[in-house]
């Protein structure tokens, strides 16, 4: 789940700031003058001259105020990085810097073997304000916490990172505050709550203000006595989820992308067999198929999709619209998201991901309002529509996994 509205966090100094009016554009060319307040997936709230809020949804949008919008209400004149391009600082922080490795190999297993080297930043009892930093992280927390529990945690975050950089398709997006990047932690599950963490989520990136908020039980850390203490083998599958949302890069979240294969990216990487800083890249094929079809009581984990299943025809998954993407059929269309970008990186050509890459570095080059036809070229390679899902049914067909697509 991304989600990018931020509201007041409980305890921690982080805060949206409003933006200078700015003239919007509905998709009928008529234009408003009003201030950015917040967005989320589906809709922006604005302010009008006279100080009234409204509630606007982006399907009555123009595209470029969809993607103003979607980033947080940042700067107009800011634009998808080229390839050979550096940002040099926006809303939420700096860029991190832009790696291109489509020439490397998709890794076999990617092991974190450094220290993390967790450093205390800030200690404030009377603000309730923790800050502890790993060499990419900043961690901010609400009630103190020994740097040997840090470390513990910081661990998978770190790891986290040299994973995804590590997959040849230039995942090297996110913006870091000083230098780290942003997670918010907290020792109440309600404060989580309170400041925005949706219910029933272990973690949430929150886009606007690139952080990633997390509350402590979702790291396995618990109180015990007067202390804390971590469960080492708790599940983080959620939290690389969310992580990895944080480091993709902002054009792969436009539309033609967004949802089936940001989701599907994320729901891959999360599935991707971790401890103790090493990702077992090899098996991702197989618990990313046993995962989505399957279930497991014992850890409460799998999409239950079973092993037959029909899906909407390609293009129109494609580019479902990202509100219906994460409405009543969130849990399915996840799970086929997961699927179709795992076809993509191991099932697809000669097993290599080059169609992904080539798509992908489409987008880069057209930016978030270029003609997705092209990208959609790339993945196509010749093909038909038609063809395609054959190609695609057949491949999952071979692994014990029947696809069946609707007529569009």
């Amino acid at each position: 789940m991304k989600k990018r509205i931020l509201p007041g966090v409980v305890g921690l100094a982080l805060w949206t700031g409003q933006v200078d009016a700015r003239v919007w554009t509905d998709v009928q060319g008529r234009e408003i003058e009003a201030d950015y307040v917040s967005s989320d997936d589906e809709e922006v709230v604005l302010r009008l001259p006279g100080g009234k809020n409204v509630t606007v949804p982006f399907s009555r949008l123009s595209p470029r105020d969809v993607e103003y919008a979607r980033q947080g209400g940042g700067d107009d004149d800011e634009q998808f990085l080229d390839d050979d391009d550096e940002d040099t600082g926006s809303k939420g922080g700096s860029t991190s810097e832009v790696i291109l490795n489509w020439d490397e190999p998709w890794p076999d297993t990617v092991v974190f073997k450094e220290d993390p080297e967790v450093n205390v930043a800030e200690e404030d009892d009377e603000k309730k304000r923790w800050v502890y930093e790993s060499s990419n992280y900043r961690f901010i927390c609400d009630v103190r916490l020994s740097k040997s529990v840090v470390s513990n945690f910081a661990e998978m975050f770190e790891s986290t990172l040299q994973f995804t950089r590590a997959l040849p398709i230039a995942i090297s997006g996110g913006r870091q505050t000083n230098g780290k990047f942003q997670i918010l932690l907290f020792e109440e599950f309600s404060d989580y709550v309170k400041a925005g963490g949706p219910p029933s989520s272990a973690g949430v990136f929150m886009g606007g203000e690139n952080v990633v908020m997390v509350p402590l039980v979702s790291l396995g850390v618990r109180k015990v006595g007067s202390g804390y203490m971590r469960d080492r083998d708790k599940s983080n599958k959620t939290l690389v989820h969310e992580l990895t949302h944080q480091l993709t890069p902002d054009v792969y979240y436009r539309e033609g992308s967004r949802g089936w294969f940001t989701e599907g990216l994320a729901e891959y990487c999360a599935n991707t067999p971790y401890r103790n800083g090493r990702f077992t890249v090899r098996s991702s094929l197989k618990t990313v198929e046993e995962n989505m079809t399957g279930y497991d009581r014992k850890t409460n984990r799998g999409r239950a999709m079973g092993t037959e299943f029909s899906v909407p025809g390609l293009r129109q998954f494609m580019e479902m619209d990202y509100a219906d993407f994460t409405g009543s059929s969130a849990n399915e269309n996840y799970g086929w998201g997961a699927l179709l970008t795992t076809y993509f990186v191991h099932l697809d050509g000669e097993g290599n991901a080059a169609r992904l890459k080539a798509y992908l570095k489409k987008l880069r080059e057209i930016g978030p309002q270029g003609d997705i036809e092209l990208a959609y070229a790339e993945l196509l390679d010749g093909r038909t529509w038609a063809e395609l899902e054959k190609d695609i049914s057949k491949a999952w067909s071979r692994k014990g996994v029947d696809v069946e697509f609707e007529e569009s």
